[in-house]
């Protein structure tokens, strides 16, 4: 597009506050946010900064959504940036994001909380601001409302609407071909027109009272709240009307900030402190977290930034740190203040802080100048770990660097208690949030079993029923064998991520193009034994966990308690192994005495 193109563009928006897209084609190139949509876009026909004019030549077009409210065109673009991953825009490496509210374009609408809503939802909403702004109860058509930052309130506000008004928020599978209603109806939270309990103008009438108390009518679930309130206290039932003034809590405060909760400014219990280390093309923010003044957390992030003009690296980490903050603190809960090496160059930012009750300061001295100091060395090691991710995607000859890894394992006992293990490692580290285990068909078949567990992952992912992002690269505890398989349940499900294994005898990393035997002082190499052996010990842990807790001919044996029985099979790793020790091999295992070893011997 060229000036006038945007121009002509430009005078085509409304003067609302929103989001906008520059789009190349149906790629995303960049999304911002707006007070005044029409004059925001208007200022690009004369960029500022080279990385603007390459950015506004390359895009074709220029898409828009109008929200209610500048905080809600704050999460909102932050929300698009996680999905789109625009190439000029500051990216965090993450996989959360604000929730939204959908009603479903059923002939029986379905409400849902989601991060991802429908594509037709979404162009309603950006086409004319039928989401967060509304232009009257309808259910023609899929609906969201949103961004909300606090998804608890938003949970207790949507069952508060099912137990009003009767919405559904069964799957399409369990609403199809019901004989009688579900628990939902039994309970309260649905009127059930699956087997038409109600008919469908009755129920269209409920689903436009939702849409009216997101469209701003908080009376609508306020008002009947309220009357069950009032008379569960007059019939002394105190427990339910204490619930349910909750919840009229949660809904006479949502509107007030889009369902955002203000913090409690009179005692910073909670600090979080971000540094940041700027490394080329991506930065790493580091995070420190002090509860009551104890520092209690700590952890990395990576981050994208796009093409900069500025040679100035204090401009550079004060858009990393802003784009970081709205990004970041999607399903968290905000401190009571955050430090920062850097101040956010977005007003706008600072000023949502502001209202949400967040002391946000960059400090000059003391004790919080010495977190600060903390946070920045933790950041510069991150951005020194990148190199070990750098060099192994060169050394497989990866597209991008493999940032987010995960690795499968499996463990049996001669093909009983087969469980499968899926651990997640981010920037070099364990993601403990994002392991994963399962349990397998007993199989005596380490091939079929790797098979059954990546294919498990990959339907989830190409079904998107896993909340978790793709991984950058999947490595496979095994060697040739493992790897096919897996790759054969890569293949099957339609799921297009790069694979390799690493056998652990030789230590030789097993690709589809070969096998390398890497030195064995490789930074890299080591990236791939942390991510190994931590899946390995993961399914390990699982499968004794199992193991322990099934019945055995053990549990008839006179002095064996469950303590002395997991010793046991852990010593010997099954009942077939504890009838073929010998006494002197049952006295070795702790809580087994001369006697107890002879009846165990008897007995089995």
């Amino acid at each position: 597009m060229d000036g006038d193109a945007v121009r002509e563009r430009a005078g085509e928006l409304p003067r609302q506050p929103g989001v906008y897209q520059f789009q190349d084609g149906e790629t995303v190139v960049y999304v911002g946010k707006a007070v005044d949509i029409r004059d925001r876009v208007r200022s690009y026909a004369d960029p500022r900064s080279r990385r603007i004019r390459r950015m506004v030549k390359r895009a074709d077009s220029i898409d828009y959504s109008v929200t209610d409210t500048e905080t809600q065109a704050l999460l909102l673009e932050a929300n698009l940036i996680k999905r789109f991953q625009p190439r000029y825009n500051v990216r965090l490496k993450d996989d959360k994001s604000y929730p939204l509210v959908q009603l479903t374009d059923h002939e029986f609408p379905r409400i849902e909380i989601t991060r991802d809503p429908d594509p037709e939802a979404r162009a309603r909403r950006d086409g004319g601001g039928t989401g967060a702004s509304g232009s009257g109860p309808t259910v023609s058509g899929p609906r969201v409302f949103g961004p909300f930052t606090r998804k608890t309130q938003v949970e207790v506000v949507v069952k508060a609407l099912r137990e009003t008004y009767g919405v559904r928020g069964c799957s399409d599978h369990k609403y199809s071909n019901r004989d009688r209603p579900c628990l939902d109806y039994d309970i309260g939270l649905c009127t059930a027109p699956c087997t038409d309990e109600i008919d469908r103008e009755s129920y269209v009438a409920d689903v436009e009272s939702v849409v009216r108390f997101f469209e701003g009518e908080t009376g609508v679930l306020a008002d009947p709240l309220r009357r069950q309130m009032e008379e569960a206290a007059a019939g002394q039932e105190f427990e339910r009307a204490a619930n349910l003034r909750d919840k009229l809590d949660a809904v006479e405060g949502f509107h007030g900030g889009a369902g955002e909760a203000v913090a409690d400014q009179s005692d910073e219990r909670a600090v979080d402190v971000l540094g940041v280390a700027l490394e080329g093309d991506s930065a790493t923010v580091a995070r420190l977290h002090s509860e009551s003044g104890q520092l209690v957390d700590r952890e990395r992030h990576a981050v994208t930034i796009p093409e900069s003009d500025a040679d100035d690296a204090d401009t550079r980490a004060s858009a990393v740190l802003s784009a970081f903050v709205t990004q970041y603190y999607t399903e968290r809960d905000l401190p009571d203040a955050l430090l920062f090496s850097d101040r956010p160059d977005d007003e706008e930012v600072l000023d949502w802080l502001e209202s949400e009750g967040v002391s946000a300061r960059v400090p000059g001295a003391g004790r919080e100048a010495t977190l600060v100091d903390l946070a920045l060395k933790n950041a510069r090691r991150g951005a020194s770990e990148s190199d070990a991710l750098a060099a192994l995607r060169d050394a497989l000859n990866l597209d991008r660097v493999p940032r987010r890894i995960e690795g499968f394992d499996v463990s049996h006992a001669q093909g009983k208690h087969a469980v499968g293990s899926d651990v997640a490692f981010e920037d070099g580290s364990a993601d403990k949030s994002g392991y994963r285990r399962k349990k397998l068909t007993d199989e005596n078949d380490d091939y079929a079993n790797m098979y059954d567990l990546v294919r498990w992952r990959a339907d989830r992912a190409v079904e998107d029923r896993d909340d978790r992002p793709d991984p950058d690269l999947l490595l496979i505890d095994g060697g040739e064998g493992q790897l096919n398989a897996a790759r054969d349940a890569l293949a099957d499900a339609g799921w297009d991520v790069p694979a390799v294994a690493l056998a652990k005898d030789e230590e030789l990393v097993v690709t589809p193009d070969g096998t390398f035997d890497w030195p064995s002082d490789a930074d890299h190499l080591h990236v791939l034994q942390r991510v190994r052996d931590e899946a390995h010990r993961f399914a390990v842990q699982y499968h004794q966990t199992l193991r322990d807790d099934v019945s055995t001919e053990l549990d008839n044996v006179p002095g064996i308690g469950p303590a002395t029985r997991r010793s046991l099979l852990r010593r010997f790793g099954s009942v077939e192994g504890i009838r073929d020790a010998s006494r002197a091999e049952l006295r070795a295992v702790e809580g087994v005495g001369e006697k107890t070893a002879e009846t165990i011997e008897t007995r089995l």
